[in-house]
């Protein structure tokens, strides 16, 4: 499946953007801090805008979206300008069976001042004559705040691409903070191998990023009944923020991770760290 590159859709955003509608967009009430998953993404992105693409209801679906400036999309057939593009794709769902639909919030960033990133998976389910479909789109959205407002001013998405089954479990609600700051990974290694040096454990390095489904799952496994107890016993986690393949990339030469692009192979990879 194709990841979502978080660059390509922030400087989309930035490139044609007036700044002084961004420059000019009020701050939230919590004083900026990006909400949870269980704030403005859940509420806004999860519920209305759900409910719009459940029912099919194109109009409804078109009030999440700027007009001024109109909001842009990035689909596999190109880029648009046309705020009436990604209204038209979600509301065809519904006349293709729509029977199910889920949001997950992956990734949640700060652009500026009112602008925020969501990255996100939607799992959908559609009935067709052969039965049930299981799908996945992959896509990310910047949201702008305008007035007292949220609207979505870009996105980026995949096409419906077939949800195959896993055999590790699936988070129900993506840890969003899994990956922190990519400049807060020599430190905390650093404080991973000094433990490691005191309790004789190893250092696991999970090099990925929240924007990576496979990490969250790779993550849920860890957390498992079976599995916690094992990786509890025996290994201190750190999770190596690459950002969008471009952060950190000198420890990922130190620990001898591959840097090649594209393929799903490479969303995470995971060595060991000697304490010595």
């Amino acid at each position: 499946m194709k990841t979502v590159r978080l660059s390509s859709l922030a400087a989309l955003f930035l490139c044609w953007q007036p700044a002084a509608m961004v420059n000019a967009a009020p701050q939230l009430a919590n004083g900026g801090k990006t909400p949870g998953n269980g704030g403005f993404a859940r509420v806004r992105t999860t519920r209305s805008l759900e409910g719009g693409r459940c029912s099919g209801d194109k109009a409804a679906l078109a009030a999440f979206y700027t007009t001024s400036p109109p909001a842009g999309a990035k689909t596999p057939r190109g880029e648009t300008h046309d705020p009436a593009e990604e209204p038209a794709f979600w509301s065809s769902l519904r006349s293709a069976g729509l029977s199910r639909f889920d949001v997950k919030v992956l990734e949640v960033k700060n652009l500026q001042p009112g602008a925020k990133l969501f990255v996100l998976r939607y799992e959908v389910k559609l009935k067709t004559p052969a039965g049930e479909k299981s799908d996945v789109i992959s896509g990310a959205q910047v949201w702008l705040r305008q007035g007292v407002d949220w609207r979505i001013v870009s996105t980026k998405r995949s096409d419906l691409e077939e949800n195959a089954p896993r055999r590790l479990p699936e988070p129900a609600k993506p840890n969003i903070q899994l990956y922190q700051d990519p400049k807060e990974a020599p430190a905390e290694i650093a404080a991973a191998l000094t433990a490691a040096a005191k309790d004789h454990k190893r250092v696991l390095l999970v090099f990925g990023g929240n924007w990576c489904y496979d990490c969250h799952v790779l993550d849920a496994a860890f957390h498992t009944k079976e599995i916690a107890p094992f990786v509890n016993e025996n290994y201190h986690v750190v999770h190596v923020n690459v950002g969008d393949y471009d952060r950190n990339l000198d420890l990922a030469k130190k620990y001898e991770i591959p840097s090649k692009r594209g393929s799903p192979a490479w969303q995470f990879s995971i060595r060991t760290a000697n304490s010595s």
